[in-house]
């Protein structure tokens, strides 16, 4: 199994910066992808950001120029830059291991953390 333990959300106002992190234990090993997803209250929870174990990334739409997701692989923590936040930006971010190894294949999910940005 893998472990994710996410941080740093918060209340900013509009055009501010957060950044999150999110440190991963467990089977580390076979973690494929990493990234975060966000939810917002009625709504399907969304891909932000995610980076593959080769260094691929991937951000929507509605982030890109604004997000930076990077990782520390000594410290199997990832982290989202979040930057210009507007207030649609405001939801539960959720940080995802997607693990493959062999025939094996699961996704783990954190417990989720909090951003709320005020106009």
């Amino acid at each position: 199994q893998v472990q994710l333990v996410e941080s740093g959300g918060g209340l900013v106002q509009a055009g501010g910066s957060l950044r999150l992190s999110c440190a991963a234990s467990g089977r580390t090993f076979g973690v494929s992808a990493i990234g975060w997803y966000r939810q917002a209250p009625g709504k399907q929870r969304d891909l932000v950001a995610t980076i593959s174990s080769g260094g691929d990334i991937n951000y929507a739409d509605s982030v890109k120029g604004r997000f930076t997701i990077s990782r520390d692989n000594a410290k199997n923590t990832v982290y989202l830059q979040m930057n210009s936040l507007k207030p649609e930006d405001t939801a539960v971010y959720y940080c995802n291991a997607h693990y493959a190894v062999g025939q094996l294949k699961a996704d783990y999910w954190g417990q989720g953390t909090q951003v709320t940005v005020s106009s």
